[in-house]
């Protein structure tokens, strides 16, 4: 089983709260990178679920002010543990 097999459909982020919106607003404020913010999210919450981190990291190369920038996010497993919800709550 590949690591993407491991985790499909497992790793979950509410588009459509104001966390989300908050996490756009911030990764679009720091990001330089010219790739949408939508086609990185899977890469990102799969990173972080292999690394057990509740963070990533934008690194200086890829930011606009050349500083590297730490986003956390709020992990909650669901009732029966097969899915993890993530919610964006800071950057640094």
């Amino acid at each position: 089983m590949t690591r993407k097999e491991l985790y499909e459909n497992k790793l979950q982020m509410d588009y459509f709260s104001d966390d989300y919106i908050r996490f756009e607003e911030d990764f679009q404020k720091y990001s330089a990178m010219n790739v949408p913010l939508t086609f990185l999210i899977d890469d990102i919450l799969r990173t972080m679920a292999i690394n057990q981190k509740d963070y990533f990291v934008l690194n200086k190369e890829n930011a606009k002010d050349g500083r590297e920038h730490r986003f956390y996010f709020r992990v909650k497993m669901s009732e029966n543990k097969a899915v993890r919800g993530f919610s964006y709550t800071f950057c640094i």
